[in-house]
């Protein structure tokens, strides 16, 4: 997935102290009634899906509150850097940011399960934890010690596991394999004697095309194609383990959001839930057109076999484990995540799952 920090679990596992009384209240710009919000992003500017999601919200608050509040959408690196957008919001820097809870995990492993881990929910198991089965009152409670409050913004939905210059034919194959990864996929990985390596969006194809690397994850056909990643490498492995769905965020300073007159809060509640919708339908559209050009272009798209998914899901067990008893919000999170998980598989064995395999022995030719 898209990554801004440190990979790894040794990094997640670190939860710097953030006392309330050093949380700074934003300035609010004012024009009369009229209020001026910053919002800084993670990404880059005009990047498919994520970019473009996070500016339409901005113009969507400007419409829904007939310009009372108008957001300055900062691109990554325009206010802050990408790794600081969270503390942006968390000092008041900018009252709002976009991007993806698994990039402040360093703060507190908890976060982990808000963006979406190893072998975790789909998009609509993840909306529905969230907005029906007790995931936001969470994920809530997890940002409160810094001041933030959160709101679920959309998913890219399953997304690929990578572009490989080699097939993947059993878990030894991952030994001593450079690969381009972020998150808990790199510490699965890791594990398993990959090399996992951090680099920017605009160096991937090159890096994997000159060989510096042996393989790279970035998202999905969509993103992966305006990356030119078919270039790189022959072989998409597609769907990813660890991110079957990556969520994203919008973040809001809590003491500026509870300045806002009520009807204000609706519009940016509003404005997220509207997100939501337009970005996980964005994602699923466009990854539907890319992937027949992904095909023309020669690539051959794989699934891992049955002993790989076997090793992947024993070790992407033991880090959720161990993410699961690194802070006492994440002891309180992850048995949550846990049993709503099995629930969710439960019921798509005979639903969702089921229907799609129907559906696909039906129409199979």
């Amino acid at each position: 997935m898209f990554g801004v920090g440190v990979a790894g679990l040794g990094s997640s596992l670190a939860i710097p102290s953030l006392a309330m009384s050093s949380l700074a209240t934003p300035s609010i710009a004012r024009a009369a009634d009229r209020l001026v919000w910053k919002m800084a992003t993670v990404w880059p500017k005009d990047t498919p899906g994520v970019g473009i999601s996070a500016q339409r919200l901005v113009e969507r608050i400007a419409t829904l509150s007939d310009g009372r509040l108008t957001v300055q959408l900062f691109a990554a690196g325009e206010l802050v850097a990408p790794s600081q957008v969270f503390d942006a919001v968390s000092n008041g820097k900018a009252e709002m940011g976009h991007g993806s809870p698994f990039f402040w995990a360093a703060k507190d492993p908890a976060f982990h399960y808000f963006s979406g881990v190893p072998f975790g929910l789909t998009v609509n198991e993840h909306a529905a934890w969230l907005g029906a089965a007790g995931g936001q009152a969470l994920w809530e409670r997890a940002y409160e010690p810094f001041g933030v409050l959160p709101f679920y913004a959309g998913s890219t939905g399953p997304q690929a596991a990578g572009w490989f210059k080699r097939e993947i034919q059993k878990p030894e194959d991952f030994k001593g394999l450079a690969i381009r990864i972020t998150g808990l996929g790199a510490e699965v990985l890791k594990r398993l004697g990959a090399n996992p390596v951090l680099l920017p969006q605009d160096d991937i194809a090159a890096a994997l095309e000159s060989g510096t690397i042996d393989a790279a994850e970035w998202a999905g056909p969509w993103n992966d194609l305006a990356l030119n990643l078919p270039r790189a490498a022959p072989f998409c492995y597609m769907p990813a383990f660890h991110e079957l769905a990556t969520s994203l965020e919008l973040t809001v300073n809590k003491a500026a959001f509870e300045t806002l007159p009520n009807d204000l809060q609706t519009v940016v509640r509003t404005a997220a839930q509207a997100a939501a919708i337009e970005t996980s339908a964005d994602f699923t559209a466009n990854n539907i057109l890319a992937l027949p050009m992904l095909i023309e272009r020669g690539t051959a798209v794989k699934s891992f076999p049955e002993p790989v998914i076997a090793a992947l899901a024993k070790t992407s067990a033991d880090v959720l484990t161990e993410i699961g008893d690194a802070s006492p919000m994440a002891k309180e999170v992850h048995p949550a995540f846990i049993a709503f998980r099995k629930k969710a598989v439960a019921y798509a064995a005979v639903a969702d799952g089921a229907a799609l395999a129907m559906r696909a022995r039906a129409l199979a030719t």
